[in-house]
């Protein structure tokens, strides 16, 4: 072998090997299908009712999922993603709605209410057992039947 033939041959290697590392990094820039549906689960489908991004079977939202995927290539932030979504479709799409406004009330409500249950449930619970029983007499029944006045005979002598 001369020494052109042995110097081309490992360019040759060379270049295979850097076109083989740019290929892999390559593939680090582009999100995959995992990353695409953690935030399309975040979302909700704008067109269907109450169905999830990341689910939904529509040509639509195959092209929100991509789209999805373009932003996250072109390096955008889930929290940006979920803003242009957001913007260009209203807070509907969000399949948590923020706690900010009237939004709020969904998060402070059933809390709220909780509360509420319990105090009541408590006042309840607390006056059923301030009642009391009525008192027992130790004066007998009077009854003509003579299995009752038999009855009261053996509880006295019972108790005795």
């Amino acid at each position: 072998m001369s020494k052109k033939t042995l110097s081309v041959s490992a360019l040759i290697v060379l270049l295979l090997l850097l076109f083989i590392n740019q290929s892999a990094f390559a593939q680090d820039d582009v999100p995959t299908d995992d990353d695409v549906n953690a935030i399309a689960k975040q979302l909700y489908c704008p067109v269907c009712e109450n169905i999830p991004l990341d689910v939904c079977p529509t040509k639509a939202c195959s092209q929100w999922r991509e789209t999805i995927r373009e932003k996250l290539a072109a390096g955008w932030s889930e929290e940006q993603i979920k803003g242009y979504f957001v913007e260009q479709y209203g807070a509907r799409v969000l399949a948590a709605p923020p706690a900010q406004g009237l939004n709020l009330l969904i998060y402070i409500l059933p809390v709220v209410s909780f509360m509420i249950a319990a105090f009541i449930l408590g006042r309840a619970l607390y006056s059923w057992r301030r009642t009391e029983a009525p008192a027992e007499s130790d004066t007998p029944i009077k009854s003509d039947d003579p299995y009752v006045a038999r009855l009261e005979e053996e509880l006295r002598k019972r108790d005795a």
